[in-house]
């Protein structure tokens, strides 16, 4: 028998039923004894000193006793419960299991007892801890995520009257995507784990380090007396992570560009001194990579700028207030224009143009540049006509592709397409930097093949200030090469620079591929051009600026201007006399 009240007469026992069986039928207080004692619920009562009057099968279970060592009444759990608790839960952890327990005092025969009933939670506990590990920890690398990292600073600052200065540290690892892209996710992945210990090496009880994003770690420094605390601590950190990193065989070198906020001094609040952690990080990554720079306002003021450019250049795109000049490619010989570069123009919303070297690379960034590549084929064939009167008819048509672009084959097959819709695909030449070549073979073997097959040609443009060498060129098919304008500035007092020009001549003549000069902004570096070297061609301000179609409409009084002729026009009407500052804008 489970329970027993006490100070009951013979009587009564026999009015209960107590024995288990009668006449081989289970009685009905045997009944209750076999329901009570299988309950998949843990049940115990005990009176008011604590004593045990009932405890079931699983509640023994769960507190580690066998069944038949406790009593019916007298006996008592190590630690004995409290009477007459008000209704209450806890969880227990109990070996390797976890237990639930709720209390709650009952009056019985005017008798107040505790009835307590246990469940076993252990795998739902196991899979509340692995949903809370999951949503506030990183699984690759184990480091805390953002909630969690926020959560701590805003710990932090709820206790703004009593604890000092913290910074908040924001790394961004340069290059990572390149890593991905040449060893392999599997090695990235390895690489992340590696940098996540070595900046972790150093933490102390204050400090957490957390992986807010693919190659993104925060950390927060408490406490910080001092900037020079700051960056000597950062330099450190830094320091560490240039020791090479061996991974699959792989020797791995890694930096990253760092940027840090210092509480109170540059916000109050987690999200502001978040955001000034990235703005001074993105100074540095701007400005060059693998350095640190803590914030100050002339960087907000830069960051301000960026963003107002960006909402331009989106709205700018929506509204196709883009336009496109054209810079022709001369005959250094007969002054006859033999091609044009399409060089894109965006107008600011007061209608002020702006050169692309602001807005290109933002549009390569936030993605926008295969639509941007398409208006300006679009404006280019809507223009046909007036391209031809002007620099003569059939003249080449030159447009720029970011190697982000080339080697996008779903962006090149589509690009592909529209130019051979145009019906002439023949007449134009993708210029693309060597990069496009370099980093993968893709646009070498599979996206190339496709553009000569509809007749359009490749131009290498600024051959020299990448990832070139010479021995480069003997795996690359293209069919034009552009050398970079620091090659060609001042040509005319720098040896070095003359060797170098030689050098790539004579590689490209003896490859087939037609060399182009770059730059070309003075009578001296024409005529070093014409008198000391075998090269033909030639693009630059000396000969013209970037003609716009407002140019042409105001200049052109016949219908075919013949090249020579439009040759001659260019070098009169357009040859500029201001700084060469200015002249090099494109």
């Amino acid at each position: 028998m489970l329970f027993a009240l006490p100070q009951q007469s013979a009587t009564e026992n026999r009015e209960r039923h107590d024995d288990t069986t009668v006449g081989g039928v289970i009685s009905e207080h045997g009944l209750l004894d076999a329901i009570v004692r299988q309950l998949p619920v843990g049940l115990t009562v005990q009176d008011e000193r604590g004593n045990l009057l009932l405890v079931n099968e699983t509640a023994a279970g769960h507190f580690g006793t066998a069944a038949q060592t406790l009593t019916v009444s007298g006996a008592a759990i190590d630690a004995p419960l409290a009477p007459a608790l008000p209704a209450t839960a806890i969880t227990e952890a109990r070996g390797d299991r976890v237990v639930l327990t709720t209390r709650q005092p009952i009056r019985v025969a005017d008798r107040t007892l505790t009835l307590s009933t246990s469940f076993d939670v252990t795998s739902q506990k196991a899979t509340e801890d692995e949903l809370s590990r999951r949503a506030y920890f990183d699984e690759l690398t184990g480091l805390p995520k953002r909630t969690l990292i926020e959560s701590h600073v805003n710990a932090l600052l709820a206790e703004a009257a009593t604890h000092s200065s913290f910074a908040l540290v924001f790394f961004d690892i340069d290059n990572f995507k390149h890593i991905n892209d040449y060893y392999g996710h599997a090695v990235g992945d390895a690489l992340l784990v590696k940098i996540a210990k070595r900046l972790s090496g150093e933490l102390r009880a204050g400090d957490m380090l957390a992986r807010i994003s693919g190659d993104e770690f925060l950390l927060m420094l408490s406490p910080v007396c001092s900037v020079l605390e700051l960056v000597e601590t950062v330099d450190r950190l830094l320091e560490r992570l240039k020791a090479p990193m061996l991974i699959d065989d792989f020797e791995i070198f890694a930096s990253a560009s760092v940027g840090a906020s210092l509480y109170p001094d540059h916000g109050a609040t987690y999200d502001v001194l978040r955001h000034h952690a990235d703005i001074a990080m993105y100074s540095v990554k701007s400005a060059t990579k693998g350095g640190f720079a803590v914030f100050d306002s002339s960087m907000a003021r830069e960051a301000s700028a960026r963003t107002e450019l960006e909402q331009n250049l989106r709205l700018a795109i929506l509204e196709k207030r883009f336009h496109c000049a054209f810079q022709p490619k001369v005959d250094i010989r007969s002054q006859e224009v033999i091609g044009v570069e399409a060089l894109v123009r965006l107008y600011n919303d007061k209608g002020v143009m702006q050169a692309p070297g602001t807005f290109i690379e933002l549009a390569v960034e936030l993605g926008l540049i295969d639509e941007l590549t398409h208006l300006v084929l679009d404006e280019v064939m809507s223009s046909i006509d007036l391209i031809d009167a002007y620099f003569g008819h059939g003249v080449s048509i030159s447009l720029n592709v970011a190697a982000k672009q080339a080697n996008d084959p779903l962006f090149m097959r589509a690009f592909a397409a529209a130019l051979a819709a145009t019906n002439c695909p023949e007449r134009f030449m993708i210029e693309v930097t060597e990069e496009a070549f370099v980093r993968t073979t893709e646009f070498q073997t599979d996206i190339l093949p496709g553009l000569r097959e509809i007749g359009v040609r490749v131009s290498i443009d600024d051959f020299g200030t990448g990832y070139s060498s010479l021995s480069a060129l003997t795996d690359i098919t293209a069919d034009e090469i552009k050398i970079d304008r620091s090659f060609v500035t001042d040509i005319h007092k720098r040896p070095r620079s003359q060797a170098v020009l030689r050098a790539i001549e004579s590689l490209s003549e003896a490859l087939g591929m037609t060399v182009i000069a770059e730059g070309v902004e003075s009578y001296e570096e024409l005529a070093y051009l014409q008198g000391a070297t075998r090269i033909r061609y030639a693009q630059g301000y000396y000969f013209s600026k970037p003609v716009t179609f407002e140019d042409m409409q105001t200049t052109t009084t016949t219908a075919d201007l013949g090249r020579g002729r439009t040759g001659e026009r260019l070098a009169r009407d357009h040859r500029f006399t201001q700084s060469r500052a200015t002249r090099r804008e494109r």
